[in-house]
């Protein structure tokens, strides 16, 4: 494990200062990042057994407890093999920002570093693995009439108007936001309209350093192995009963957690305006435009280092212990 040497001063009785020289360890998030279906879980799950620690989920859909299927939720298994937090802790009637996730998740790592000094994150929610590495901005709340004025946008001219008008004010952010959920459309133009700046702009300003190291893990793969993951997981996933899922959760479609891909399509299935094959092709098909979303944005990314899929946990504990981040009792 990595030290770093820390000066301290301890008061003496004669009243003088001694300096001591301390050895501190610095801690380490280990976060895991990839596409939509590439095997995350597995590589985090091997690697917090492999340090005997626990792991933070920073996958926003899966912080719901009634989506298990549709946002592939680790299984019970996986849950029993190493202690998960942010898993099902909430429901779709709960309101819950990238914000709190952040308070909520470093006072989570916070207590975890006092028991491990390795602690295992895993998502593919770019910003939200972003706000708890590098932190949010200031950003202001909701301005109402800006909310309404959008409102009036989405309700006369659909979810285009708003894209339309996300791409003049702010193109680089565009290219990457989930361009079907109208409420991450309506809050960044709100934002852009009330700080002057773009939104890209916004989220790269400055943020408190973090007092823990982090290595970003990323899993890569062909695009054709990333698609083929994808179109099996939806094949599974019907399997396992998303249907019934995403029916029982009809009343709350209008929900932030519902405007999600595997939920949204179903939902129109449903209302008798899709045929099921279509819609299942609509997942597919959407699944594959996040997947694109994530990998551009792990491109500009600069300190990512990748591991092949068919040899990721390998591949990683081998990168861990050129850096010197091992298990304490080996």
């Amino acid at each position: 494990m990595k030290e770093t040497r820390a000066l301290s001063f301890i008061f003496q009785n004669n009243g003088f200062l001694k300096k001591k020289w301390e050895i501190c360890t610095v801690k380490k998030l280990i976060s895991v990042i990839g596409t939509t279906g590439i095997g995350k879980t597995k590589l985090a799950i091997g690697i917090a057994k492999y340090f005997d620690t626990e792991i933070i989920s920073c996958d926003s859909r899966q912080f719901f407890k009634e989506m298990k299927i549709g946002t592939a939720t680790p299984s019970a298994e996986d849950l029993c093999e190493v202690p998960h937090h942010f898993i099902g802790h909430l429901s779709v009637k709960d309101y819950y920002s990238i914000g709190q996730f952040e308070k909520d998740a470093l006072k989570k790592i916070d207590e975890l570093f006092k028991k491990h000094e390795v602690v295992v994150m895993v998502g593919g929610s770019m910003m939200y693995e972003k706000a708890v590495l590098a932190g949010l901005n200031d950003l202001p709340e909701a301005n109402l009439e800006n909310q309404k004025k959008l409102e009036n946008v989405f309700g006369n001219e659909g979810i285009a108007g708003l894209q339309n008008l996300l791409r003049q004010l702010d193109p680089e952010y565009y290219r990457l936001v989930d361009k079907d959920n109208h409420r991450r459309l309506l809050r960044a133009i709100d934002i852009i309209w009330q700080t002057g700046k773009t939104y890209t702009v916004n989220i790269a300003e400055h943020t408190p350093k973090r007092d823990f190291e982090v290595i970003r893990i990323g899993i890569e793969a062909p695009r054709e192995i990333i698609y083929e993951r994808i179109n099996s997981r939806v094949g599974q996933m019907v399997q396992d009963g998303l249907l019934d899922e995403a029916k029982s959760l009809l009343p709350f479609r209008e929900n932030v957690a519902l405007q999600t891909v595997g939920y949204a399509e179903l939902f129109r299935y449903f209302d008798s305006e899709w045929p099921l094959d279509f819609a299942l092709d609509e997942i597919r098909k959407n699944s594959r435009r996040f997947a694109k979303r994530q990998l551009t944005w792990y491109r500009k990314e600069e300190n990512i280092h990748w591991v092949n899929f068919e040899n990721s946990l390998q591949e990683s504990l081998s990168l861990l212990n050129k850096l010197n981040i091992k298990p304490q009792n080996r």
